[in-house]
């Protein structure tokens, strides 16, 4: 069943290896919108510093943040990009520049993502910025439109479970899906 009418601009969000893509391109193929993936607009010098292991700073991703909130902007009523906005600040910049956006953030242990980057061939990102992003990750807060589901659940039930919060409501608030120990 698609939903593109009132879908709305979906952010999939966690830290690196969550699924994030995996997951956007899952949720935008049922509502049947745009799907973007954020690593697309880093500038050059982002992927340097990370392919060397150094861990972006804020002023790095301020212009980054401010791409992806504009082609959110750009979508229309409805898109799905995947992207970390790991912190409050970096999710207003997003709702900044796109106007309302829902997160649908991806979380689990850093082990297991830490296994899935490690097995990694195809991405700059490596293992050894996990522990960074889990020390700049904040939860989504209790107004922030969005919910938290495991990573590790099959990505067409991380999918139904958003896709059933857009029939509940037109304006999600943050709740957690299953256990995340």
């Amino acid at each position: 069943m698609k939903h593109s009418s009132g879908s709305g601009l979906w952010v999939v969000m966690g830290v690196a290896g969550a699924g994030k893509t995996t997951a956007g391109h899952a949720l935008a193929a049922h509502l049947d919108v745009p799907c973007g993936d954020a690593d697309d607009f880093h500038p050059a010098e982002n992927v340097a510093k990370m392919r060397a292991g150094v861990a972006l700073d804020d002023s790095d991703r301020a212009p980054w943040l401010a791409a992806v909130g504009t082609w959110l902007a750009l979508q229309g009523e409805g898109a799905v990009i995947s992207c970390s906005a790991l912190r409050r600040s970096y999710r207003d910049i997003l709702r900044l520049h796109a106007g309302p956006v829902r997160f649908l953030h991806l979380a689990g242990p850093a082990e297991v993502v830490r296994a899935r980057v490690e097995a990694r061939t195809d991405h700059y990102m490596p293992a050894s910025l996990v522990d960074s992003q889990y020390a700049a990750l904040e939860p989504l807060g209790p107004d922030e439109d969005g919910i938290t589901v495991r990573f590790d659940e099959p990505v067409d039930q991380i999918v139904h479970q958003a896709a059933a919060l857009i029939h509940r409501t037109t304006t999600l608030q943050p709740r957690s899906l299953g256990a995340l120990s």
